[in-house]
């Protein structure tokens, strides 16, 4: 046994403090409140296996030798008959109201008394009490029909709350009765209260969430109603702690008699409290709130009949309170859904990018109330409102979003995700972020919310007591004058809405997304198909075969191979890529190409065309940088002279091992610096160029050089008796997987 503050013993519990009080057994306390009996039977024997203490004094049986009887050799054969109907009818939740014989030697000796019955287990738990006041008031059908009406003349949750506290106080007589909502931590907030005239209002006060720790709370959810109808009570124990059978605590979830917490009886008294009675608010078999019932002028113990009432209003409230919320929810989302409708049809009719016109549509900030948004898509961040410095918005979206990039994250104090960001001085206080892609996303930005608590005592009790050091006994705080706090660094809390309207706009901007590059494609496929050959030309003394795979089915990148005929002896073959996807990517390559056909065909050197292009490129063509292999081919004296501008050097296969052609690159086209150096060399007959873009080895996760040597052991010496259009399509599949980029292939054998 471990003793209550006062000397009290509980059975179950070892000595409790607030450092173990969310550990506490108190589904299993092995002892009851003394205002009434427990026996626990089995039910086909009706023979007693646990039986309270204060079965002597009640019913003239010690508990030990009212183990092992029957329920009638304690209390009579009506009782038991009347038991056994009940289990016969399955029916356990309205009380039996029956007399005890007069001749039982205790003190319920011909009384009325009330009788409930749970399951615990095996076991069918039988608790006996004295009919309680007030009595009768078991609701009527009229009555209750009035009372409903009431509750249902209520159109918002707070005044619902407020009439259900006045149905209580009138069934119950309790001097104070207060309907009790819980915040996302569990913290508790007064949201209407019945009280006696002369006690101080406890409306508006908040109760942090160790006022009622996890498991009273998991209880809450199995038994709705719970009364102490003394807080000075002395436990009554049980015997045997253990049942016999499973040599376990009998637990006492569902009992109405059940011993509570020395811990929350200490916290009663501390508020002055004499009895007290919980009801549970219950919503999807969650707890949503509770109805609070407080008496200050000694024990007070409503029967179980005007017990049961005031349960039965409490499980129509809480109806009543989650239709109400599903009706706000449902008007708040239909309105939500008209406005994401008239921006998602703004953004399907604009000829801009997706994401550009998304940032900068009138009512996308209004959508979540933000003040802020950032967005971050193809390596470009941009900005709208009022946003932190550039350096901690990816740090907040990657908070958010978290490593394995989830489609969304909210949070209502930015400044707790992450320690990096403490050194920002400008954060937001709230951030919503959706990612697109892997490489995008959006971040909604919330300014502070400057909030005023009013809680009812200091809600860091526990927190400073620990501080203290481990020789302070920690116990329930003992004042609950009104404690203010304000609330900063936090924003407005995002709501269910909120997260729901950002995912339905995520997933209606991936499909715009998709629709518009399917549409880019189309076009950059018409483009380029205007500008390459699908086929290789014929060109006398040389065999010629090409290839392009796209990176994906709607993904057309940047890059381009072309075929020049300087004179009659020689031709330059061109292989190059231009960075980027998409239509963009696609244009700027016509006109690399484009010019660097002007420069060959004007008799320009390979080394000085490259050059030209490369101002070409960061004078005409914004952002944008290249890359470039040109190989003349002098069929009539079987040379070659190769100039790159930061492009893969060229495979030459041929039977003599010792033959390369591997110019020095310059750097890549579009920085507006640097020369190029051509490199020739003579190659016998049968000699194969192998020219392509980095798309053909590149793979993610696998190193360069394998792929490389790959390619080089599928190359071998060059086409055999297949013929070069066979070994093309071998060398394309070479290195195995995909890359991610587009792929050309250009190979031209010197005959």
């Amino acid at each position: 046994m471990s003793a209550t503050p006062d000397g009290r013993h509980t059975p179950a519990y070892a000595p409790a403090d607030l450092t173990n009080c969310e550990d506490e057994p108190i589904h299993i306390p092995g002892a009851i409140q003394p205002h009434g009996m427990l026996l626990a039977v089995d039910p086909p024997t009706m023979l007693v296996a646990v039986a309270s203490a204060n079965c002597e004094e009640l019913v003239g049986v010690a508990a030990e030798e009212a183990v092992g009887g029957t329920l009638a050799s304690l209390v009579g054969e009506a009782v038991e008959d009347a038991v056994r109907r009940r289990l016969d009818e399955a029916t356990f939740r309205e009380p039996l109201i029956i007399s005890l014989p007069e001749t039982l030697p205790g003190s319920l000796a011909g009384r009325e008394v009330d009788v409930t019955l749970h399951r615990s287990a095996t076991r069918l738990v039988i608790e006996i009490e004295t009919v309680g006041r007030p009595r009768s008031v078991l609701l009527t059908y009229q009555s209750a029909r009035s009372a409903m009406a009431r509750l249902s003349a209520e159109k918002s949750t707070v005044g619902l709350a407020a009439q259900l506290a006045r149905e209580v106080a009138a069934l119950t007589d309790f001097d104070r009765v207060m309907v009790y909502r819980f915040d996302r931590q569990w913290n508790g907030e007064v949201i209407a209260e019945e009280r006696r005239a002369d006690l101080n209002p406890f409306l508006g006060l908040h109760y942090p969430a160790t006022d009622i720790p996890a498991q009273a709370r998991r209880l809450y959810t199995v038994n709705w109603t719970r009364l102490i109808a003394d807080v000075h009570y002395t436990p009554v124990p049980l015997h045997p702690i253990l049942d016999p059978v499973p040599q376990a605590p009998l637990d006492l979830s569902h009992s109405t008699l059940r011993s509570v917490s020395p811990i929350h009886l200490e916290y009663l008294q501390n508020m002055g409290v004499t009895s007290s009675m919980s009801l549970s608010l219950v919503q999807d078999g969650e707890l949503w709130g509770l109805v609070a019932c407080h008496h200050y002028s000694g024990p007070h113990r409503p029967s179980q009949d005007a017990r049961a009432a005031a349960e039965f209003l409490s499980q129509v409230a809480s109806q009543q309170i989650a239709e109400r919320e599903r009706a706000d929810a449902s008007r708040r989302a239909l309105e939500t859904s008209e406005l994401l409708a008239r921006m998602l049809g703004r953004l399907a009719g604009t000829s801009e990018p997706v994401l550009d016109a998304l940032l900068d549509d009138p009512e996308v900030a209004d959508l979540m109330q933000a003040n802020g948004m950032a967005l971050w898509a193809d390596g470009r961040l941009q900005t709208r409102g009022v946003v932190p410095s550039n350096a901690a918005l990816p740090l907040i979206a990657g908070a958010l979003l978290g490593p394995e990039d989830s489609s969304i994250g909210s949070t209502e104090h930015v400044a707790g995700l992450d320690p990096r960001l403490q050194q920002y001085a400008d954060l937001p206080a709230g951030a919503l972020a959706i990612g697109t892609l892997p490489d995008r996303w959006l971040v909604w930005l919330r300014p502070e919310f400057e909030q005023t608590v009013d809680w009812g005592g200091d809600p860091r009790n526990k927190e400073l007591a620990s501080s203290e050091g481990a020789a302070v006994r920690l116990s329930p705080r003992k004042s609950f004058d009104k404690w203010r706090e304000v609330v900063r660094g936090h924003s407005r809390p995002w709501s269910d809405e909120d997260n729901q309207a950002a995912d339905h706009l995520r997933a209606q901007l991936n499909g715009l997304l998709l629709k518009r590059s399917r549409e880019q494609i189309q076009v950059a496929e018409s483009l380029q198909r205007s500008v390459l050959a699908e086929r290789a030309p014929r060109l006398e003394g040389l065999d010629v075969a090409v290839r392009y795979t796209s990176a994906a089915s709607y993904q057309l990148g940047g890059d381009w191979w072309d075929c020049v005929r300087i004179d009659d002896r020689r031709t330059a073959f061109v292989i190059g890529d231009v960075a980027g996807h998409g239509v963009e990517a696609v244009a700027a390559m016509m006109q690399v190409r484009a010019a660097l056909r002007a420069y060959l065909l004007t008799g320009d050197a390979i080394g000085s065309s490259l050059d030209k292009l490369d101002r070409f490129v960061a004078d005409l063509v914004d952002d944008q940088i290249a890359s470039a292999l040109v190989v003349v081919v002098d069929r009539e004296a079987r040379r070659l002279e190769a100039a790159s501008a930061g492009h893969p050097a060229p495979l030459l296969l041929s039977t003599d091992p010792t033959l390369t052609l591997r110019p020095t690159a310059r750097p890549v086209l579009g920085l507006g610096s640097g020369l190029a150096t051509a490199l020739a060399i003579d190659v016998p007959p049968g000699a194969t160029l192998l020219m392509f873009t980095d798309g053909l080895v590149e793979r993610r996760g696998s190193d360069l050089f394998d792929n490389l040597r790959l390619l080089e052991q599928s190359a071998g010496t060059g086409p055999d008796e297949d013929g070069l259009e066979a070994w093309v399509d071998r060398v394309l599949a070479a290195v195995p997987g995909s890359g991610g980029d587009d792929t050309t292939v250009l190979a031209v054998t010197v005959r």
